[in-house]
C-alpha cells in the first residue's frame, strides 16, 4: 500500500522545521527492495516508525494524523532519506516528564529495520531541537572535573595518560593491583577492561581494596593524584548499584577519583541513565563494546558510530570511546574526528545536520585500541588538540622497561606534538619515548623510516 499521501510532505523545508523546533530530524541511507518505489518505501518506513501500519485502521483520527512522522526529503541516487518526527510522538518519563532515549530508538531505529520492502536503512545523523535537549540529562561531570583533581587548569588541561589493565582477563587480585600500581607510578588514569568484573578468581570485594591501596601508595610516591574507572556493568541495576556503592565505600575520601564504566551499547540506555541519575557525582565512562555489530561501515543497517556518540552525550556520558581515527587497531579513519567534535563542542557540523548543544556539558573523547606513544603525535595532529583521555593497554604494558615508563612515554608523545617537534629528534632527549621505538619496532619502521640510524644509541 502506497502511504506517501499521508506520510510524505516533500514541500516541507528543513530550515523551517529547525526554526520551529517541534521535530527531531533523522537522516538515513535507505534503499528499497527491487521493484518498490523509493517514495512509497520511504513513506512506509515513516509510517512504521510512528503512527502507521501496513493497512488503514478504523481507530485513526485527525489527532493521530498530527503525530505522523513525515518524509520531507529524498534523493534516490544518493539513498538520502530524511524524516521529521514530531516531538510529542515520543514517550516521556512519568515521574519528571523527561525524554527517554529508548523511545527515540524504538521509533527511529525500531521495526523499520526489519521491513520486507527495505533492502537496507542506516541512520547517519539526527538533529535535536532545543526543547528536547533541555529534557535529556546530559553529562553531570566532564574532563574539567578530572583536570581539577589532577591539579591542572580546568580549561585546556590537556592529555590524560591512561591504560587498561592487561591481560584483560586472568589476573587474580594481587597481580591486578600490582599492575595498577606499576602504571600509576607514571600515568594518570586506569580503567577496567570491559570483560573485567566479579570473576570467581578476582572477586570485587577482594580486588578493589587492593586497587585502592595501590592508588594510595602511587599517590604517596609520586605526589600526584590518580584516577580509576571501575566497570560496574551488569544485567540488573541492583547489581550495578551494589558494585558502585561498594566502590564508593572502599575509596572513601578518594571517591571523587573513581569513575564508573558501563558498557552502554550491550547494556542499553537504561544502564547508562541509571548510573547518570543514581551517581551524578561520578565521571560516567561510556564504553561501547559490541557497537561494531551495527555501526561498522560494512553494515548497511542500524546506525553509525557518530550517531552512537551523539546519543551518549544526550544520555549523560562524561566520557565516550570514539575510536582511534585510523591510528589504532580498530576500524576508523581520520574524518572520525567529527565524532569527537560533536560530543565536545557547543556547536558542530555533523554529516547532515548542524547541532547546537545550548550549553549542555561536553562529553570527553576517550581514545583506545592499539595506541602507543609512537602513534600519538599523528593522532593529535589529525584531531587538532590533546584534551582527551587515552587508555593505552599494550602501549603501556608493552613498553620494554615498565608500565610506568610506558605511561611516561605517552605523556612525552603529547609534549612532542604540543612542541611541534620531530618525534625522532624529540626521542634523543626523552628516554622513555626513545625506548618506545624499541618497544614497538613495527610501528617505528612504518611511521618513522630510518629511525634506527637517526636515533642510534639513544634508544
Amino acid at each position: 500500500m502506497d502511504q506517501s499521501s499521508r506520510y510524505a510532505a516533500l514541500d516541507l523545508h528543513e530550515e523551517d522545521l529547525i526554526r520551529d523546533g517541534q521535530h527531531i530530524l533523522v537522516a538515513y541511507k535507505m534503499k528499497p527492495k527491487a521493484g518498490v518505489g523509493y517514495l512509497s518505501a520511504a513513506a512506509h518506513f515513516a509510517a512504521e516508525s510512528s503512527t502507521g501500519t501496513n493497512v488503514e485502521v478504523s481507530t485513526t483520527d485527525d489527532f493521530t494524523k498530527g503525530l505522523d512522522a513525515l518524509v520531507y526529503f529524498i534523493d534516490e541516487a544518493s539513498e538520502d532519506l530524511r524524516i521529521a518526527y514530531p516531538i510529542d510522538l515520543f514517550d516521556r518519563n512519568m515521574i519528571d516528564g523527561r525524554f527517554m532515549l529508548v523511545s527515540f530508538l524504538t521509533l527511529a531505529i525500531g521495526n523499520n529495520q526489519g521491513m520486507g520492502d527495505i533492502e537496507h536503512a542506516k541512520m547517519i545523523d539526527f538533529y535535536v531541537p532545543p526543547r528536547v535537549i533541555q529534557m535529556f540529562d546530559g553529562p553531570a561531570k566532564g574532563i574539567a572535573d578530572l583536570w581539577r583533581i589532577l591539579g591542572r587548569p580546568v580549561n585546556e588541561g590537556g592529555y590524560i595518560a591512561g591504560t587498561i589493565i592487561k591481560p584483560k582477563l586472568g589476573l587474580r587480585p594481587e597481580p591486578f593491583a600490582e599492575a595498577a600500581y606499576q602504571f600509576w607510578l607514571g600515568g594518570d588514569f586506569i580503567k577496567n577492561d570491559e570483560p573485567q568484573g566479579n570473576q570467581v578468581f578476582a572477586p570485587i570485594r577482594k580486588t578493589l581494596p587492593l586497587v585502592y591501596d595501590a592508588m594510595k601508595r602511587a599517590q604517596d610516591e609520586t605526589g600526584e593524584a590518580k584516577l580509576f574507572s571501575m566497570n560496574i556493568t551488569a544485567d540488573d541495576h541492583y547489581e550495578m548499584c551494589a558494585r558502585a556503592d561498594f566502590a564508593l565505600e572502599t575509596f572513601g575520601p578518594d571517591a571523587d577519583k573513581l569513575a564508573f564504566l558501563v558498557d552502554g551499547y550491550v547494556g542499553g540506555p537504561g544502564m547508562v541513565t541509571t548510573v547518570r541519575r543514581q551517581y551524578p557525582g561520578q565521571f560516567l565512562h561510556y564504553h561501547r563494546a559490541g557497537h561494531g555489530a551495527v555501526t561498522s561501515p560494512n553494515s548497511r543497517r542500524g546506525y553509525t558510530a557518530f550517531v552512537l556518540a551523539k546519543m551518549s552525550r544526550l544520555q549523560g556520558a562524561s566520557g565516550m570511546h570514539v575510536g582511534t581515527m585510523g591510528h589504532g587497531k580498530m576500524e576508523g579513519e581520520g574524518e572520525d574526528k567529527k565524532i569527537a567534535y560533536m560530543i565536545e563542542r557547543d556547536a558542530c557540523e555533523g554529516p547532515v545536520y548542524h547541532q547546537e548543544w545550548h550549553g549542555m556539558k561536553p562529553t570527553t573523547p576517550i581514545i583506545s585500541g592499539g595506541m602507543n606513544a609512537l602513534r600519538l603525535p599523528g593522532f593529535f595532529e589529525n584531531l587538532g588538540h590533546g584534551n582527551i583521555i587515552n587508555t593505552a593497554g599494550g602501549g603501556s604494558y608493552g613498553h620494554v622497561d615498565s608500565p610506568a615508563a610506558g605511561a611516561r612515554s605517552l605523556r612525552q608523545a603529547y609534549e612532542c606534538w604540543k612542541a611541534g617537534a620531530d618525534p625522532v629528534e624529540w626521542a634523543r632527549e626523552h628516554h622513555e619515548f626513545a625506548r618506545a621505538f624499541v618497544s614497538f619496532p613495527a610501528d617505528a619502521d612504518a611511521l618513522y623510516p630510518g629511525w634506527r640510524k637517526k636515533l642510534g644509541v639513544a634508544a
